[in-house]
Order: C-alpha cells, then structure tokens, then sequence
C-alpha cells in the first residue's frame, strides 16, 4: 500500500503540498521568484540534478546525501567552484556542509526550496542545528575535525535558494554563515516558524532577505574577522523574541523592513554594538525598537538616519539604566539618532551623548527604493564562448570580448580565465555577469606591453569591422599618454554599467595597469568583484598563492615589486554609482580604491581594502559619497607606512561603520583617516583597533586644521571645515625627543624612570639631575620592565625571555631568568600587565586568573608572572612574536604589593577597572572604574588615578572625572617620579615629557 501511495504523494508535492510527516501534509507559501529562471550554462560548475546525483527534489525523499555529494565534487575537482541547484524541494535530514570558497545558487521558474520536515531528529534542543553549514577547507581525512568557517573562508555563498522549516524543530537555524571576505547570501526567503533563527552568525554582506517567523531572524555575535556586516533590501515580519539578536557585528542595515515584532534589534547583556540603520521602516513593534546594551562606553556605537516608524511607540531602551526613547505620535521619522562617544567638531571635547532628532508624519512616504541595479533578463544574456572567447588563461580572448561587447548589452562570462592583451572597453550599457569572482577572472599576464611603462602604446590597436556593427561602437579612443594608467577594464562616462561576479587580475609586472576605471553615471553597479593579488589569491587549480617571500619582506617572484601599478579601481571623471562586495587587498597596486573628480553620487557597501604600500582609499575632489561597512587592514611586510583612507579637496561625504585595523606592527602610524581642504564630512562609527599595541596615533589628523583626534572608539564625529576653537589645558614639558616609539615606562627607588624604544632595541633612563642616558640596546625588542627592591632592572623581550641588569652593571652581567612555580609572598612587589587586550570577552578571567609560574628577580623581592603561552616562545621552534600575550603585549608593567589597589586598562572595551592584589599574584575585587581606558594608569599621592585614553585623564579615587592633560603625541605609559613622587612621567611616541603636580 505505502508503495502505491508515494507517487501520488510526490505529485501532489509538486503541485504545491509538502509531506511534513508521513501522514500530515500543509500547504506550502508562495514560491518566492526566482533571480535565475534559466539554467547557467558552465562547463566547470557542478549541477546537483536527478540524473547526475540521484536528488528526488520532491520534498518527501531525503536529499542531504545527495548534495553533499555535489558540493564534494566540487571540492575533489575545482576546490572552488558553484553548485547549481534546479528548481525543487530538496527535504534534509542534517546539515550541508559548504566547504570554503563553493557558492550554492539555484535556479528555475522558482527557486529551489531546502525544507526541514517536522520533527526531524536532531532539531529538538540544545545550540541552533543548521540545515546549510557553511565551513572551512575540507579536512584532509575524514577523522580530522571539520571547522567552522572564519577569518580565512573566503567566496562561499548561496543565493537564490529558499529554506523552509517545519513544525517541531524549535532548535533548527537555516544557515550558519561565520565567514570572511567576498561570502554572501542573496535572494533567500527564511521560512522559520517555530525554528530558532533563520541565520546564525553573518560575514561580509548580505542581499535580499526575507525572514518568517522563529525566535529570531539573525542571531550573531561578532563576525569571524571582525569586520562589520552589511544587510541591503530585506524584511523581517513575525520574529518571537527580536528580528535580530546581536553584539559586536558592525550591524549596518540598509533599506531592511521589520514589522510585528516585540523588537527590532537588542544586543545583548554587557556588550557592545556598532548598529548603523538608514532608510529602513519599522511596524508595529510592541516593545523597544532597539535594546541599547554597555550604554556607557564608546564601544557602543548606535546610528540611525531616515528611519521610519509606524506604531512604534518605544524608539530605544537603554538597558542598564532602563531610560527609553519615546516616539513621537503613530507615524514619525527619525531623522537622526545617535549614542555614544560624540566629537561635534573639530576640537570639540569628545562626551557619551544621545542625539534624537523625531519628525511627526502624517502618513508614511513610499519605502526608499533600492541602488541596486537589477540584471538584464536571463533570456537576453550571451555566452562569450558561444563567441569564441575560451577562458582557459592562454588563449587570447580580446577580439572575442571586444566583439560579444560590440554586439549584444548583456555578456555571460562562465567559470573561466578569460586572458586579454589590450583594454577592454564598455559600451554606456554593457553589462558583464560573472556567478563567482574567483572562477571567472579577466587577467594580462606580466610584461604585458599594452599596460608597460612609458615606450608602450599611445593608440589604440585597430578593432576589425564586424557585420551589422556601426563603426563608431568598435573605435576605441586613444590612450591618454605616453605614462598615463591604462585600465583593464574601463566603463564610460555616464552609463548604466553593471560588472559581477568577476575577478580582475592585472598580475604584478605592469605598471601601467589600472584594473577598473568606472566613469559610469549614479544608476551603475560593480557587484561582488574581487581585484586579485595579494591575500586569498588562488591559482587556476584552486591552490593558494604564495604571497611573501620566506622572510616576508617582498613578493616570492623578484620581478613582481609591490607598489608598482595604479589603483586597483579608479572612479573618476563624473564616474559614480554603488560599489559593493569588493575585495581589493593587491599590494602591486598604489591603492584598492581612488575616487578623482567627481560630484556625480557613489555609494559604497562592504568593501575590504587592504595590503597595500601607501594608501587603502583615496578621495581626491569627491562630493556626495557614501560608505557604509569599510574595512581596512595593514599587514608588517607591507604595509607599515600605508594610510586607510585620505580625503583630500572632498565635501559632503557620509562614512559609517568604518573599521580600521592594523596587525602587529614595529610603530604606530600617524593616522587612520587623514584630511586636507576638506568640509561637510560625517563620520557614524569609527572602529580602530589592533590586536598588537602599535595601532595609530590618531583616528583622524586634519592637516589644514592642525588637529587630531584621538578617541579610538567613535560614535558621531563631524567635519564642518571651520577652524577649530582653541581650549585651555594643563600642559606638559617635554624632556626628551627623537626616539621610534616609546613605552615600557617604570621608576625606581630614586625617582628616575627608565623606559623602552622597541623598535630600536634600546632601553632608555631618565634621571631628574643627569637627564637622558643609554641603559643598553644589547636586549633585542625589550617590551616591558620592572625593578626589584635591589636595583636590579628586570626587561621582558617580546621573543620570550625575561633578563635581569644589576644597577649600573655592563652588558656581561645580563642574565636570564627561569620561570619558577608560583607562591604565596605577602611581602613581594608584583608587576602585572598595565593593560590587556581581549575581544573574547574573557577579559576579568584573564586578570583573575592565578599565575602558576613567576619570573623572581634575583633578590626575591620582585615578580612578574609567566604564562606558559609566553614561557614557550623560548622553547626551540617555538617561534617569534608575541601575539596578544599579556606581559608582552601590554604597555607596561605595573608594582602591586597584596591589599593594594591596582587599576588596570582593558584596551578593547576601552575601560579601566579597580582590583585588588591577592598574595598569590593574582588579582580580585573586580570594579569598573571608569568608562575610558586603554594602555597605562598611575596613582598619585593624593589616590587620584591618571589614564592613558588619548591623552591623560584625570579621576578622584570615586571615578569622576576631574581633569584633563593633553599630551603633543599619544601618550602610552605614565608613572610619577622624581622628588616626592610628584611629577608624572608620559612616554608619548617619540618623546618623553612630564607634567609637575601643583
């Protein structure tokens, strides 16, 4: 009987009923429409159809297997690569695991459907159980772990495709998607019901969602390599607890509806955000539209612009002191609201502020249409091999490109290496689509002539007559001049250009190259394109690229020079549009984005930049521009010296959620955003941070102005171009100059104080009668130091030995100690870390945490604890560097005896916090102290506490803030020497200064 009733079953499932049990069927929602209608044609991609895998693509049978298998295949083949999934209902029984660098898109009349049937097992309980599971590279044998997707999963994604979960499996998420660069998901609809989330964990951007149902629609904490997330078009209706739960994920919300739910975005309990929300719609929210956590500190950072609000009648709660936002009537606009760290103007005094600027409507205006350009019908797209292009990266296909753009608007470029010899150059409409920027790639090989220096072409190569072409649509207009960039790929002034999911690689030998100038008009788009080189690069068999040499000072092939080409895309000459997805990390190129001369509006949307020699973004002469989640990174091989991002002869710009990050670097550079001539600048969400001490010196150096600003953590800041007021303040002296950079800073009995010039390897003292003398620079890179009762100067080096200098004693005295097991000593001085840096939230448990093992000095009266992580570093093969080890990574040490207090700065959350010393070298009584804080802290006689944030603030033993000191340079160490213990010391950059108590 069974056997008889299934082929009527699967029927009536493809007329529109699912079986969500064996005897219980419900109707299914309407098919969402599909993106794809037609099936792709791509030789190299991997179709998950009946005949290939076995699918039943019903909804009843069990599919998990059988698209497994596809997504293997791609793995065991291509490495990276797309799986085409045709239009059905695939029902699984546990998660597809998408290995890294493999995209998911459906297609069909309507898109294909992953459906979760009810009850089934395994998404009853415990954490979210996924239904796709996007992850890391495949292990190597099947007992290796599988690990979840992270800093280095770049290219996966899914798009087109549905997920649906039926009833009774409250623990079910439709996607955990914790991945990095160039990931996606786009054009899904989520289908909850009683399921947790819909997505769990997010990375780089996503498009076009629509979410159901469920507990939430995204939970997620924050993205695996700490960039911001943007979210673009998308819905959220009938969510249980919140449309979105979060912390930490640089939430930038653009045009996303949320509608009958308690509440549209909380973060959760004692963490922080950076939510940025513009032209979204809010409906009928019961509760607080928003849940403000952490609302004291500068890492909460909340933004909204142009949001609409409708039966709303709760704006914000802020959860600690439970003060809320009201709305203003039934329908009202929030023209702008703003929490956190606030600078108003150049040389205003940065404060915690909430600005909440309501407009009553009286009605609700049309929903804000979308930038995003759509494609072309499928129907008119052209195969460029179907007009003689090859894609197999030896064969020349300019004549073939160059003619598919002559006669037809929209050019299908399937996975391939699509090798060119002279520019290409787009007509106003030419539309190029790519599935994958990693599979289909336009690329010159090195040595290139076209794109070489000065003697190359300065006309362009004749272009053959095509049938039925006119003429004046194959001319190609001459180059420039005889130095002048030359770009790969060029869209002209004022079209409607859109380029996907393509990658552009113009090598490393032609210094002439530009890999995209876009002089396109406000309606263009540059989607999902990635400009290779550099990081995440991949050969055509799917192997990583080597990208240093061994000692990580240049490129593994001599003949390719970093720096030695044009920007990686140029906008210019009236040139605009939306920009988004892009990876541009190429360090031959001068600078992974230059916008020039243009007024014509542009707005950008998740785009890394990073890895270059000198600049990651350049706006030169740009008005009207909008930046929302920008990201950049600088790496010690390369990019030491490169600035993030100059703005130059620019007005009226928005950037929001920027977040500049800087690896361990020798010496912090001077700024992250620097601006000359420029005015009508808003900046929402500034994120600067480091997991190495050496960052930035500033957030934002304005050069006409000759200000600076200094808070890392920054909610609001704006730029009028006025000159600043000038402020009194206590000023400082300034001892010593001419040194790298500076800290490490501790006094001795006597009142001097001796510090540390990493970089240089050299150890500095300063006595009040003999001033600045050379302790030694036979230490390599000492980071950090301490005395003992006898004199004896005690220098952690960052490689991982901890060395002992007798006072006065030469360089044939150093020794080295020996971590010895941890005691119990009331009568030691301990030296524990000034600050710590952790984003792991486990920072008291790291203060907390009792030492097992202890550097002694050779007098016994000192300590300094020795965590095994660093003790290994001396063990053979245990490598060079740091980390984000606490006593080699703080600023300084600071002298504890067991009762005292000692007041540490937990860098990341930008606090300092009160503890108290316990005999065993562990700390206790943790107490925040005050809502600012980042590397050194000192106590003055009278129990004051000065913290390094910036510049050097002052609190009374309460925490209330009652002074200010501001220092030339940043300062990093403080400690108070000389007669009495008066005069407070400040290692600041290069120079030395001191500031006399009165």
């Amino acid at each position: 009987m069974p056997f008889k009733i299934l082929p009527w079953l699967r029927r009536f499932a493809q007329c529109g009923l699912f079986l969500v049990s064996v005897f219980t069927l419900a109707p299914v929602a309407t098919a969402s429409v599909s993106i794809y209608p037609l099936r792709p044609d791509d030789p190299q991609a991997v179709y998950a159809t009946r005949e290939a895998f076995g699918v039943h693509a019903d909804g009843l049978g069990d599919d998990s297997a059988a698209l497994q298998r596809a997504i293997d295949q791609v793995q065991e083949t291509t490495r990276r690569g797309i799986v085409f999934l045709p239009e059905g209902r695939y029902r699984l029984t546990r998660a597809l695991q998408v290995w890294s660098g493999i995209r998911l898109i459906g297609y069909g009349a309507n898109r294909p459907v992953l459906v979760l049937g009810a009850n089934t097992p395994g998404y009853q309980d415990g954490a979210g159980k996924y239904l796709v599971h996007f992850v890391s590279d495949r292990p190597a044998t099947p007992d290796l772990p599988v690990r979840d997707a992270n800093p280095g999963t770049f290219y996966s994604g899914i798009s087109n495709v549905d997920i649906e979960i039926g009833p009774g499996n409250p623990a079910a998420v439709g996607v955990r998607a914790h991945f990095a660069q160039h990931c996606h998901l786009a054009h899904m609809e989520f289908r909850i019901g009683e399921g947790r989330a819909g997505v769990e964990e997010v990375g780089n951007e996503a498009e076009d969602l629509q979410f159901h149902g469920g507990e939430f629609g995204i939970t997620l904490h924050k993205p695996s390599p700490s960039w911001p997330f943007v979210l673009l078009d998308s819905s959220f209706v009938g969510q249980r607890q919140a449309a979105i739960e979060t912390e930490e994920g640089g939430l930038t919300l653009i045009r996303v509806r949320m509608a009958d739910v308690a509440t549209a975005v909380v973060v959760r309990p004692e963490r922080a955000e950076e939510l940025f929300m513009k032209d979204c719609r809010l409906e009928r929210i019961s509760g607080p539209a928003l849940v403000i956590s952490d609302e004291r500190s500068a890492r909460t950072q909340i933004n909204l612009q142009n949001v609409v609000c409708a039966d709303v009648p709760r704006l914000a709660r802020f959860r600690e002191s439970g003060r809320e936002i009201a709305g203003r009537a039934e329908h009202y606009r929030v023209q702008e609201f703003s929490h956190g760290l606030q600078v108003t103007d150049l040389g205003a005094m940065p404060r915690i502020h909430t600005t909440s600027v309501l407009e009553p409507l009286e009605a609700l205006p049309a929903l804000v249409e979308s930038d995003i350009s759509p494609l072309p019908p499928m129907a008119s797209w052209v195969d460029v091999r179907t007009l003689g292009a090859k894609g197999d990266g030896v064969s020349d296909d300019t004549a073939a490109l160059r003619a598919a753009i002559a006669q037809h608007r929209t050019i299908y470029l399937p996975s391939g290496r699509y090798r060119v010899t002279e520019p290409i150059l787009l007509r106003p409409d030419t539309v190029l689509v790519g599935l994958s920027p990693i599979t289909t790639q336009i690329v010159i090989d090195d040595f290139t002539a076209a794109f070489q220096g000065v003697n190359g072409p300065t006309e362009r190569p004749k272009v053959p007559d095509i049938p039925g072409v006119p003429r004046a649509w194959l001319q190609l207009p001459p180059f420039a001049g005889k130095g002048a960039p030359v770009p790969l790929l060029e869209a002209p002034r004022g079209g409607t250009n859109i380029v996907t999911g393509i990658g552009l690689d113009t090598g490393g030998v032609n210094n002439r190259a530009v890999a995209l100038k876009w002089c396109a008009g406000e309606r263009s788009l540059v989607n999902d394109v990635r400009f290779l080189g550099g990081h995440g690069t991949y050969g055509p068999d799917g192997q990583w690229l080597a990208i240093y040499n061994d000692n990580r000072t240049a490129d593994p092939d001599p003949q390719r020079r970093w720096d030695s080409q044009h920007w990686s895309l140029w906008v210019t000459d009236g040139g605009g549009g939306t920009f988004k997805g892009l990876w541009t990390p190429s360090p031959f190129a001068a600078a992974g984005l230059y916008v020039s001369h243009t007024s014509t509006p542009g707005r950008v949307y998740a785009m890394s930049s990073e890895h270059h020699v000198r600049n990651e973004v350049k706006l030169r002469d740009v008005a009207n521009w909008e930046f929302y989640a920008l990201q950049t990174e600088e790496e010690r091989g390369e990019s030491p010296h490169a600035l993030p991002l100059e703005i130059d002869g620019c007005r009226n710009l928005l950037v929001a959620n920027f977040f500049i990050y800087r690896v361990d670097l020798p010496v912090p550079f001077e700024t992250g955003i620097r601006v000359t001539n420029s005015h009508a600048l808003r900046f929402r969400g500034l994120h600067v941070y480091s997991p190495g001490k050496l960052s930035f010196d500033n957030t934002l150096v304005d050069q006409t102005h000759g200000v600076q600003i200094r808070a890392r953590e920054i909610a609001r800041l704006d730029v009028s171009g006025r000159p600043p007021a000038k402020r009194a303040a206590l000023r400082v002296e300034k001892l010593a100059g001419g040194f790298t950079s500076i800290d490490g800073l501790a006094a001795d009995a006597a009142g001097s104080v001796t510090f540390v010039d990493q970089a240089a390897s050299r150890i500095w003292r300063w006595a009040p009668a003999e001033g600045l003398s050379l302790v030694t620079d036979a230490i390599p890179q000492p980071v950090a130091l301490a005395f003992d009762a006898a004199g004896n100067l005690l220098v952690v080096a960052r490689h991982g030995n901890v060395y002992a200098l007798p006072p006065n004693a030469r360089e044939s005295a150093i020794a080295v100690l020996t971590p010895a097991p941890a005691a119990v000593r009331n009568d030691a001085v301990f030296w524990l870390p000034a600050n710590r840096w952790r984003d792991g939230h486990d920072w008291i448990a790291a203060n907390t945490a009792a030492p097992t093992l202890h550097y002694v000095s050779p007098d016994g009266s000192a300590l300094i604890p020795a965590p095994s992580s660093y003790a290994r570093l001396t063990e053979p093969r245990g490598g060079w560097g740091a980390g984000t080890i606490d006593v080699a990574r703080a600023y300084a040490l600071l002298p504890a005896r067991a009762g005292e207090p000692v007041y540490v700065a937990d860098e990341f959350g930008q606090k300092t916090w009160r503890f108290r010393m316990q005999p065993n070298g562990a700390l206790a009584e943790p107490e925040l102290f005050a809502e600012e804080g980042e590397c050194g802290t000192a106590v003055d006689p009278a129990g004051n506490v000065y913290v390094c944030a910036g510049n050097v603030l002052v609190y009374n033993p309460h925490g209330e803030l009652i002074d200010l000191i501001e220092v030339p340079e940043r300062p990093a160490v403080i400690a108070f020497g000389g007669a009495e213990r008066r005069t407070l010391f400040i290692a600041a950059r290069t120079s030395l200064y001191a500031f006399r108590l009165r």
